[in-house]
């Protein structure tokens, strides 16, 4: 009797973590700095093309900004995708209305991070 309580408890403990991590729209995330030279989870042109471009040859102009989660994308492999846009309507970079990410992979990165309301 007591494993299946534990294995009950357990279960519901599971279910509840799971539904915490899922994105929804209207999510509100702050873009944080990449961990390496370039952001790997979220789609932001490569330096490179932003100087042609003509834009600044940094990822600094979207370090600090806040988005919110336009549409949530699930693929085959059960990774989450997000559409982001920023919050106050601008575009990222003066060229893109919005980007993808990798929901899950750009939270442990540290790319993005949960804005509480």
């Amino acid at each position: 009797m007591k494993k299946i309580v534990v294995m009950v408890l357990f279960l519901c403990v599971s279910l509840l973590s799971y539904g915490q991590n899922q994105p929804k729209v209207g999510d509100k995330l702050m873009v944080k700095a990449p961990s390496a030279q370039f952001y790997n989870h979220i789609a932001f042109p490569q330096l490179n093309i932003l100087v042609k471009r003509g834009k600044t040859s940094s990822y600094k102009p979207v370090i600090g900004n806040q988005v919110v989660v336009a549409d949530v994308v699930n693929d085959d492999n059960n990774e989450s995708y997000v559409v982001l846009k920023k919050e106050d309507g601008t575009k990222f970079f003066g060229l893109y209305t919005s980007v993808k990410a990798n929901y899950e992979k750009a939270l442990q990165a540290g790319e993005l991070t949960v804005v509480s309301n």
